[in-house]
This record gives structure tokens, sequence and C-alpha cells, in this order.
């Protein structure tokens, strides 16, 4: 019995890790082609696509979501709200300061707890708060300029946080009652429209055509946009799987972490972006004061 329940728990840590590994490797695709938005435009169709043709081959019912289409409805906004404010992140910013930002999502989670619930927090927990706040300011801070120069930016990385803590929340309770791919199919079919009218309005306000912008971005760089996709889905069914196995939540998002100083690699190594020693250890304050909030909460 101790034998199964230590497999199972080293499969659930394998499965987020691997998670972990592949989530910043879709982002820094993403941040590397011209056009992220049509990424992850593409992202969003190949999910959703992926997902029908996964529960398909098992036999799952999509039409199972009725059992928590308040969850799904959740699931969308959040994606939505984080698809938005990630592509803008990256188009003004680099991957290696903006995505730890962006993966502090348990920070929300405490301050909903915080201020909506009326919840009271441990000193090691407030600790871990002011380690998210000091790494996020110095990830962004540059000698010389002037005190959150990039505070457009800044808020953008705030909003798509917010967004995968929405959307993290609500995926995590509706795989209790149904299967990883079928809460995946409609959280991005139900997002999907409405990012769609996101781009439409961002390139037609500039006068530019968006069928065409997609497939030029699709012509110039097609790998960027398959690529993207199966990772995404790879990356996140794993994490739901991992919750349906009965992942303890804290353990998991713990581990999820590791995607932090990965990612500032691949900006670094990938991406080609400076100050990637600085960038490294102040991601790893971030990360640590992550890890302190999940803990203590």
């Amino acid at each position: 019995m101790a034998a199964d329940k230590a497999a199972m728990e080293l499969t659930i840590a394998a499965l987020t890790l691997v998670s972990a590994t592949l989530h910043p490797i879709w982002n820094a695709l993403a941040k590397g082609d011209e056009h992220p938005e049509w990424v992850f435009f593409s992202l969003l169709v190949l999910t959703s696509l992926l997902a029908a043709v996964h529960a398909l081959l098992i036999g799952v019912d999509l039409l199972s979501i009725t059992l928590v289409w308040p969850m799904a409805l959740i699931s969308a906004g959040g994606l939505l709200l984080y698809g938005v404010s990630l592509v803008l992140t990256l188009r003004r910013g680099d991957l290696s300061i903006y995505y730890p930002i962006i993966r502090s999502s348990p920070l929300f989670i405490v301050c909903v707890g915080f201020f909506v619930l009326g919840e009271r927090y441990s000193v090691t927990l407030l600790l871990g708060i002011a380690s998210v706040l000091v790494g996020a300011f110095f990830l962004q801070y540059r000698r010389g300029a002037h005190l959150l120069e990039h505070s457009l930016t800044l808020g953008l990385a705030a909003l798509a946080m917010v967004g995968t803590g929405i959307y993290s929340i609500a995926d995590a309770r509706g795989v209790q009652r149904v299967e990883p791919m079928v809460m995946f199919f409609w959280s991005t079919l139900l997002a999907l429209p409405f990012f769609t009218a996101f781009l439409s309005r961002l390139y037609r306000g500039r006068g530019e055509d968006p069928g065409r912008m997609l497939l030029g971005s699709w012509k110039a760089r097609p790998w960027h946009h398959l690529a993207a996709g199966l990772l995404a889905y790879v990356s996140y069914f794993l994490i739901l799987t991992a919750y349906q196995l009965g992942g303890n939540v804290a353990a998991v998002t713990s581990l999820r972490q590791a995607s932090i100083p990965i990612s500032v690699l691949l900006g670094g190594l990938y991406l080609r972006e400076k100050g990637i020693p600085a960038r490294l250890f102040w991601s790893l304050v971030l990360a640590g004061g992550i890890v302190a909030i999940i803990t203590a909460h």
C-alpha cells in the first residue's frame, strides 16, 4: 500500500516537472515570433482540435462539460484574460523578465483570500509575498532608469497572472468531475471567438488585414505555431492529470515553479536577452516566495 502511494506521488511529481519544462518553451516560441498574438491564436485552435481528437480516441463524451458548465465559463474567461495580456506583454518586454511575474498566480489567489474572504495569514506567508514583490520589482528594474519605467508592461504581466490564477482554480475543480481534455476543449473553444475579436480590432485599428497577417505568420514560421500548440496541450494536460490523480494542489503548484528559472535561461540562450545572471537570481527569489506562499497557505 505504501509502495503504491509512493509510486503515485512519484508519477504526479514527474508529470508536474515535465509540464514545468514544456510550458516556458512554447512561451519562448511565441516571444521569438514577430507576431506572438498569432502564435497564441494558433495555439487555441490547435489545442481545441487536439483535445477533441484525444477525447474521440479514448471515448470521452465532450458533452459531459454540462456537469461543470460554470467552471468551464470561468476557465474560458481566465484564459482569454491571460491570452490577451500575455501577447501584449510579449510584444513589449523580455520573456526572462515578465514570464516569472506572470507565473506568480499563487500571489493572486492569496490576495483574493485576504481581501475578499477575510482570511488571515502567517508571518511565513507574508515573507513569501514580500519575496515575490521584491523579485518582481528587481526583475524589471534597470539601474539609472525611472522607478517602474515599464509600468504598462508590468501591469499587463500582472493581468496575465490574474488570468492564470482564474483558469487554474476553475480547471482544478472542473477535472474532479470531468476528464482533462473536456475542460481543455471547452475553455479554449469558448475563448477563441473573443480572442479573434481582439485580434480583429487590434489589426483593423491599424489598417491591416488580420487574415493576411495570420497567413504571413504561418508562412514565415509554421513550426512555431505547430510546436506551441502541441507543447501547450501536453503541458497543461499533464498538470490537469496530476490534479486528477489526487496531486496535492500546494505540492503541484510548488513544483511548477521550476518553469520560472527555465524561462530565464531560455530568454538568454534562445532569445539572446541580456542581464540573465541577475534575472536568474531575482527569478529564484520570486519562485522561492511563491513556494513559501503555497506551503504556508
